[in-house]
């Protein structure tokens, strides 16, 4: 068809397997062959997870006990236009993000879906440089206000080449790790001349890029661990889809994401 003469594909996924870390304490990824090639003519394979490993979509029912599963999520709703923002020249370590660093860098519509590029996908697991303590742990994530403008911006969903769309600090992580939080605690004084608690409160702001958004009337959700050909599709507007399993009774579900740019 001449119609796919003029489209680029660009694949946003994370590799995934065995070895690929799953958000703290959830369950990995594990594999086994159940039979092979030889004698039975054809190789299978068993496979246990949670469905939090690699790229994933979070669902609205991962948060919300009256939420939609998987499978009632329309392609309407996991495809359309977007942008992917480049942050990765304002990241550090526990560092943040607003609204307003967004739109300095891309143009956002009504009704977009978002994704952030962090630059925290070169930690990634199967990346050259691998941390998967900073990859979690210490990647940047939202300011307070950055969820009121989502709602207001009526956004699809949100994806992110990180650990979590929320701040890591924002999430139980700073129960988990107290070094963690200690030393963004120290950063976030030092930066922001606030410390931790004054920036998320807890219990009225814990990972509210979750609580607040997922729940209707927004239904906000969000993809974790992008990666892949990020690099080559920064600060641009492109057809964006999200491919997870159609899912019935899924909270959520590991997916593959892609990027469609018309070729002129």
């Amino acid at each position: 068809m001449n119609f796919w003469k003029n489209v680029k594909m660009y694949d946003l996924t994370q590799n995934l397997s065995h070895l690929t870390p799953p958000w703290p304490t959830y369950e990995p990824l594990q594999i086994k062959f159940f039979k092979r090639l030889s004698p039975n003519g054809a190789n299978g394979q068993l496979i246990t997870t949670s469905n939090h490993v690699g790229t994933h979509l979070d669902g609205p029912l991962h948060f919300d006990t009256a939420g939609r599963d998987m499978a009632s999520l329309e392609l309407e709703k996991l495809v359309g236009p977007g942008v992917v923002v480049d942050l990765s020249d304002m990241a550090e370590d526990y560092g943040i993000y607003t609204p307003q660093d967004i739109m300095d860098r891309v143009e956002v519509k009504k009704g977009d879906i978002l994704i952030i590029n962090t630059g925290y996908h070169k930690y990634g697991w199967d990346q050259p440089e691998a941390d998967e303590r900073r990859y979690m742990l210490r990647h940047p994530g939202p300011s307070m206000d950055f969820v009121k403008w989502v709602q207001d911006m009526e956004i699809k969903w949100i994806g992110v080449d990180c650990g979590s769309a929320d701040h890591p600090m924002n999430t139980k992580i700073r129960d988990w790790e107290p070094r963690e939080a200690e030393a963004a605690d120290k950063y976030l004084r030092e930066k922001y001349g606030k410390g931790l608690d004054d920036i998320y409160s807890w219990p009225d702001t814990y990972q509210a890029m979750h609580v607040q958004v997922f729940p209707k009337p927004y239904e906000i959700i969000h993809a974790e661990n992008l990666g892949g050909e990020i690099d080559k599709v920064l600060n641009k507007r492109l057809i964006i889809g999200c491919f997870p399993w159609k899912f019935q009774g899924g909270e959520s579900s590991i997916c593959r994401i892609v990027a469609f740019e018309e070729v002129k």
